[in-house]
């Protein structure tokens, strides 16, 4: 329950705070207080009635105590009154509390992959951890990413402000990017996490209703989110040949596919464009992988990446056979992501050969259970299938021990 709370309510109690503050460390070191506290509470005392509003109001008083113990003149102490009152709704052209600290974050002053991390930490409510995951670099490395970023921000005392109209555009690219990580995050189990950057994207498309990137990621996300029920079965992945389609959600997917049609006629093509594009190919049965193909062709075009190449060769095998795509899967350095030892496998048992050893590298470096679940399945019927060949085998072999020179 608190894991639940804290994973809708971490980011707007953050953002509530620092807009009142000003100071993004005092806010987070509060709310992570707030939810210690109710750790310690809530299974003694209960859930309280309004669970948000009591992180809030608590995070709010561990900031005024902390603001009077280091009180030095009158700022410390006019910040810790100001604290006392309810905050005030601040008027801007954001007008969302956690997409404005998203747009904070993503101050142009920031490296991109800085800015995205830091969001993520403030305000998908994510780990060190899992933010490392999305970005494919080890634990350490994230950590120092995000030391770095906060320390910039105080170092050159860039204002946690809503911006206007003017600053939104050069920030748009790592918003999008953030609100789609989010989604991405709460893609198996973490339906809050779905929902709310689904939420986000539709106040980004009132926001900013001419740029058709904003309105790409929202298809992109509504068509994804489309196929969740169908997306797990007993726990474990169900691949999307596999799906049932008859659970595909009719309305979301009609709902992306409109958008997609109304992006084609902007005629500026981008990356989310260009996602939701494949998986409105995807949504209207059979899947055309030539032209699924060809998107990710233009995909690469426009976003290089050994992701989007990956992706790309699943695609291929279908349209030019395994042993191609197998060839331009080999040429990709992507060792520590697991999908790619997880397609290898595939490709290897498409042609016949065995898949086991890129399995269990794909085991060995996936987290997520359902998708462990996934790669022990496939594990064991490759071991079955080994079992069965060398059973095969033996019934065409010489009996042990007879002497075959001569035949």
């Amino acid at each position: 329950m608190i894991e639940e709370i804290f994973r809708a309510e971490y980011g707007r109690a953050v953002s509530v705070l620092t807009r009142v503050l000003g100071d993004l460390d005092l806010a987070e070191e509060a709310v992570q207080d707030a939810f210690t506290t109710a750790a310690e509470q809530w299974p003694v005392k209960g859930v309280p009635p309004a669970p948000a509003g009591w992180i809030i109001t608590t995070a709010r008083n561990r900031a005024i105590d902390k603001l009077r113990r280091e009180s030095k003149g009158h700022e410390k102490l006019a910040q810790a009154a100001l604290l006392q009152h309810e905050p005030e709704e601040e008027v801007g052209d954001v007008p969302d509390d956690r997409l404005r600290l998203i747009f904070t974050c993503c101050h142009p002053a920031l490296a991109l992959p800085a800015q995205v991390a830091l969001t993520l930490k403030l305000l998908g409510g994510l780990t060190t951890g899992e933010i490392a995951r999305a970005f494919l670099v080890p634990e350490p490395t994230m950590a120092q990413r995000i030391v770095r970023a906060k320390g910039k921000i105080r170092a050159a005392r860039i204002p946690y402000r809503v911006p206007r109209d003017a600053d939104l555009p050069e920030r748009l690219k790592a918003v999008l990017a953030v609100v789609y990580l989010i989604f991405n995050e709460g893609y198996l189990d973490k339906v809050g996490l779905e929902a709310e950057a689904i939420r986000l994207g539709r106040v980004l498309a009132q926001l900013m209703p001419d740029e058709p990137e904003v309105w790409g990621l929202l298809a992109l996300m509504l068509l994804v989110a489309s196929r969740r029920e169908a997306r797990l079965r007993d726990g474990e992945i169900v691949l999307l040949a596999d799906q049932d389609r008859s659970r595909w959600d009719a309305d979301l997917i009609a709902e992306g596919q409109d958008i997609v049609r109304r992006c084609l006629r902007w005629n500026r093509p981008g990356p989310y464009q260009i996602q939701a594009a494949i998986n409105a190919v995807h949504s209207d049965p059979p899947t055309d992988w030539h032209q699924v193909v060809a998107l990710y062709d233009q995909l690469l075009a426009v976003t290089p990446s050994p992701v989007v190449a990956l992706h790309r060769a699943v695609a291929v095998a279908e349209t030019d056979g395994p042993e191609k795509a197998l060839r331009e899967v080999d040429a990709l350095d992507l060792d520590r992501y697991h999908l790619f030892h997880a397609v290898r496998a595939e490709l290897l048992t498409r042609l016949g050969q065995d898949p086991t050893a890129a399995l269990e590298a794909a085991l060995d470096r996936a987290e997520h259970p359902a998708e462990r679940a996934l790669l022990r399945g496939r594990l064991a019927a490759a071991d079955q299938q080994d079992h069965a060949d060398e059973h095969d085998q033996h019934d065409h072999d010489p009996q042990p021990g007879r002497d075959t020179t001569g035949l």
